[in-house]
């Protein structure tokens, strides 16, 4: 039987159970799961394609597939993408989880993932028997691991940390996993949500200023569930890779992974217009600094923190002490540790509470 580790959320049940006797409610900004409406006008793509009686396409829809060739072009700054080498997924997670399956790999194989990172990344090499290792680059493997390196996770804008890795290290960690002959993946999930030098749009992977133009080895992984409220559509897609792409569509097939057509038509509003996504970030903007000030005024330290839902912090003590301290406050924030050994004494608060919560909590740490 397949053994994996917790769900590690569940560890914050004790906490949660504190911060629910508060008088004024529980404030919860642990899980960044979107609280504000689906636009009305994806909702009205969706509704309009309800009529959905036949099997949809794994590959996409043509409109799907076009809409995303001319999203990364348009915001991420990638030109002359093929149509063939675009596919929607259902949501990133699931493609994060099971990209290790899908490129054949298993045990003896080693899958790189940040230092501090996301879990599933860990949980996709698991699933298949492969090794996880935490590495920011490569180059800081021993020989004898960097030689069975198969898959290597880039994440920017980072979660949960917040940073950014421009275009120059991009490309350092591109071109030394290359040399190994890895796949690189990079979630850019968060890429429409950078803050001060980085508003205007992070690096993308598929780049060439980063790519080189070649996008042999290289997949680009977004979601539509942050920039649109989308998280209960399960929208997202994948894309770069010439070469993989026959193979990765293929065996999608045999496993039933398919988006519902309904989805890919709202996939296709929401990437058609940037209008809804500036007016989202305008949200997140003024809840973000609201919380940053208030937070160090309570003695937290933010670190990096430059795009994405989250500000990371720390207070200098463990974990678990400031999980504890601000749930006394009714305040459920992510225990850095949920992201490995680098994210201890950290922890991650989450940008996705309506306005009358986050003022809730900003009014909290001010009273310290």
């Amino acid at each position: 039987m397949l053994k994996l580790p917790d769900y590690p959320w569940e560890a914050l049940a004790p906490y949660r159970a504190v911060a629910a006797q508060h008088p004024g409610g529980t404030v919860d900004l642990s899980i960044g799961t979107p609280v504000d409406p689906t636009p009305q006008f994806i909702q009205d793509a969706l509704a309009v394609a309800a009529d959905a009686h036949g099997y949809p396409t794994t590959h996409g829809t043509p409109a799907v597939r076009e809409a995303i060739v001319e999203w990364f072009a348009r915001r991420r700054g990638v030109p002359n993408l093929s149509a063939d080498h675009v596919m929607p997924t259902v949501g990133s997670k699931e493609l994060v989880a099971w990209l290790p399956l899908l490129l054949g790999l298993g045990p003896g194989d080693v899958v790189v993932r940040p230092t501090v990172a996301y879990p599933t990344y860990d949980i996709g090499a698991r699933l298949v028997g492969a090794e996880a290792v935490a590495a920011d680059s490569v180059d800081e493997l021993e020989s004898s691991v960097r030689q069975r390196v198969k898959l290597v996770w880039l994440n920017s804008p980072a979660n949960p940390t917040g940073a950014v890795a421009d275009a120059e290290t991009l490309k350092a960690r591109v071109d030394s996993a290359r040399a190994l002959g890895a796949v690189v993946a990079s979630d850019e999930c968060y890429a429409e949500l950078g803050w001060g030098e980085w508003e205007n749009g992070v690096p993308c992977i598929l780049a060439p200023d980063i790519s080189g133009g070649d996008l042999t080895g290289l997949l680009s992984v977004y979601s539509l569930s942050k920039q649109s409220n989308l998280a209960g559509y399960r929208a997202a897609f994948v894309a770069g890779a010439p070469e993989l792409f026959a193979d990765l569509v293929n065996s999608r097939k045999h496993a039933g992974m398919i988006v519902p057509a309904p989805v890919q038509a709202a996939m296709v509003a929401a990437l058609g217009d940037s209008a809804h996504v500036e007016s989202q970030k305008a949200l997140y903007r003024r809840r973000r600094e609201a919380l940053r000030l208030a937070l160090a005024a309570a003695g937290f330290t933010v670190h990096h923190s430059e795009a994405g839902l989250y500000l990371w912090c720390t207070r200098g003590e463990d974990t678990w002490d400031s999980i504890s301290w601000l749930a006394q406050r009714g305040i459920v924030a992510g225990p850095g540790t949920f992201y490995g050994d680098a994210g201890a004494g950290f922890v991650r608060v989450a940008l996705t509470a309506s306005d009358e919560r986050v003022d809730a909590a900003v009014e909290r740490l001010l009273a310290g």
